[in-house]
């Protein structure tokens, strides 16, 4: 038995613990033996030193890493496309630190054990696709999104404590007209130089407003048109749209057969129940674990259907009547669409 478990378990394996100049790498026999430690350097010339390292204790049969998705993104590609299976360490082993301290050798030591043990069992997205690029654009909107609603917050503010006669002319305006008539301020008009100061700031801050919004209207439309390209299924179901989309497919990565099956899905997305039984209590608590941002958008999928889907709705009304609450007819429906959503993953 023991011999069928050493032979299945062939191969070096390796950790990276991954910085912003320097990669720090370990490598394990398949006992768990510490082979040795190295830094290398984060350009494809270290990467190349890296995996020629790793090689030089025997065959390489996969690779732990934390920070797949930030300062360890080159290294994982390099090392996927030569064929080296990466797992994604996301959490380091806290007792483990607890009693030997930290330092990156050591990082690299537990990333190399959660991958030989199993405590680490995640394939790393590949972001290499077009996924990628969606997710690239989807930050670029999100930063832009938040700077015009910060401008906008701005320019309310100002209205507020402005002179009277700029006070009274912004007053009740919307969003649309506030920023048009600001836009057409000219300071130099005004002797006062507390009013010329809050005109030329509003003024100013439209401007700034109006190029936001152009920005990401450039955006949502580079977004939609890859959506359309890489997922129209997806993007035709109900209560689906570019935004939600596009959340679903950056949780999902280039290369969702990572995920072996719906149930991985929805603990990625966070809406799978988590058993919390003890002793003769049977139960299972919130997920508040997983993607976010994944969560956020299967929510928004409910919350649309629940409004306009006759049958969400009759089922939501059904489900209240017979004594549940909102919030857990909601995270219901959460599971159900995540499920369905699961399906329309495009897969290569």
């Amino acid at each position: 038995m023991t011999m069928t478990i050493v032979e299945a378990a062939r191969g070096v394996t390796g950790g990276v613990d991954t910085h912003l100049d320097v990669h720090v790498a370990a490598a394990l026999d398949p006992l768990g033996a510490l082979l040795g430690s190295e830094s290398f350097e984060t350009t494809t010339a270290g990467y190349k030193s890296l995996l020629a390292w790793l090689e030089s204790f025997g065959e390489v049969a996969k690779v732990g890493m934390e920070g797949t998705g930030s300062y360890g993104a080159g290294l994982a590609r390099f090392l996927r496309k030569a064929d080296i299976k990466v797992i994604d360490v996301n959490q380091p082993n806290r007792a483990e630190r607890r009693r030997n301290g930290k330092s990156d050798p050591l990082d690299a030591i537990e990333a190399a054990r959660a991958a030989l043990g199993g405590r680490a069992t995640s394939i790393s997205k590949t972001k290499d696709g077009p996924v990628e690029a969606i997710r690239v654009l989807v930050v670029a909107k999100r930063s832009a999104c938040q700077a015009r609603v910060k401008a906008l917050t701005q320019m309310r503010h100002l209205v507020i404590t402005a002179p009277d006669q700029l006070r009274c002319r912004f007053k009740g305006l919307t969003v649309v007209a506030l920023v048009s008539e600001a836009s057409r301020l000219r300071s130099s008009r005004s002797g006062d130089p507390v009013a010329a100061a809050h005109k030329a700031s509003l003024s100013s801050l439209a401007h700034r407003i109006q190029s936001l919004e152009e920005e990401i209207a450039e955006l949502e439309q580079r977004i939609e048109s890859l959506l359309v390209v890489t997922a129209p299924e997806l993007l035709a179901r109900f209560g689906v749209g570019p935004d939600t989309a596009a959340a679903l497919l950056v949780s999902a990565g280039d290369n969702p057969e990572r995920l072996h099956s719906e149930a991985a899905w929805a603990h990625l997305c966070g809406v799978a129940p988590i058993s919390a039984s003890s002793g003769k209590t049977t139960r299972h608590r919130l997920d508040r674990g997983g993607d976010r941002h994944a969560n956020s958008a299967l929510w928004r999928i409910v919350m649309v259907r629940i409004a306009h889907d006759p049958n969400t709705t009759a089922y939501f009304e059904r489900k209240v009547k017979e004594g549940r609450s909102k919030r857990d007819v909601i995270r219901l429906l959460k599971r159900y669409v995540a499920r369905e959503m699961y399906h329309y993953l495009p897969r290569g």
